[in-house]
């Protein structure tokens, strides 16, 4: 008896680990797709085996991972939202192993006007992880989606259908002030649609030390969210500008440059919350 019982504590345990991160900021220009970029790069080289969701109609996330976010297709993620695909039918490989993608065109863009009839809409994401994860949940250890930099249909869908929530915080002025209608968002969703959201960490981005007023948002973002927010801070980087143009994340493209230190770091950091979440549990 003890061994179907041990495996059926070993398959709840997979599945508490089995994670769908949504990477998140209203605001555009903070490092959004940059992290999620270099998280699901830094995940797969430990190993992990992630699938990104590229939920922005700019494809950022697309042609950061070496894809074409112009061609005309029909194996896109807006082909799944209205419709006419199974998620399964549009993943696509990378060049990365253990790294899969569901890409992103201007498509995407009409969806929130195409499906103004659909009552479910903001389950539909939902619906098709839920089914996938159901389905053939062991090929992917997290499902890392990147979200438009507004508070639209697309980010509404992305918080229903997410487990927990990465929030990269620029430290420049109003910051802070930007996370205020995120976090009223976040706590709507919560009332109503996704109960068990929650914020898995704060990540500073676009830091730098020199500059007086990156410490006073750092000093003033870790007193009030106190640990959600992460050890490791992003700097100001050129080589992690110019990695999405060569359709590389920056930890393949540079490796030992400050960015990359910074994202192994903090790939590092968000394995370890696993280990403490399992210990807690």
């Amino acid at each position: 008896m003890m061994v179907p019982l041990l495996l059926k504590f070993q398959i709840l345990e997979k599945k508490m680990y089995k994670k769908i991160i949504s990477v998140i900021n209203q605001k555009g220009g903070v490092g959004k797709t940059t992290t999620v970029i270099n998280l699901a790069a830094g995940l797969s080289m430990k190993g992990k085996k992630v699938l990104v969701i590229d939920l922005d109609p700019q494809g950022n996330a697309t042609t950061g991972l070496g894809k074409s976010n112009t061609t005309s297709s029909d194996l896109t993620i807006y082909n799944v939202l209205n419709g006419n695909k199974n998620i399964s039918e549009v993943i696509q490989s990378t060049s990365f192993e253990n790294l899969n993608l569901i890409s992103s065109n201007v498509d995407l863009s009409g969806l929130e006007v195409e499906t103004a009839g659909d009552s479910r809409r903001a389950f539909k994401l939902k619906d098709e992880l839920t089914a996938i994860l159901n389905t053939s949940g062991s090929l992917y250890d997290y499902i890392i989606v990147d979200c438009p930099p507004s508070l639209s249909l697309l980010t509404i869908m992305a918080l229903v259908a997410s487990d927990a929530l990465v929030v990269p915080l620029q430290t420049e002025f109003f910051a802070l002030e930007g996370l205020t209608q995120l976090l009223k968002t976040i706590d709507r969703i919560k009332s109503n649609l996704n109960s068990s959201l929650e914020i898995r960490g704060i990540l500073l981005t676009m830091y730098d030390k020199r500059n007086k007023l990156s410490g006073e948002v750092e000093t003033e973002a870790r007193n009030y969210f106190k640990d959600k927010v992460y050890s490791t801070a992003v700097p100001r980087n050129v080589r992690l500008s110019e990695a999405p143009s060569h359709g590389v994340p920056v930890l393949i493209y540079d490796k030992t440059c400050p960015g990359s230190r910074a994202y192994f770091s903090f790939t590092d950091e968000f394995l370890n919350q696993e280990t403490t979440m399992g210990s807690a549990a």
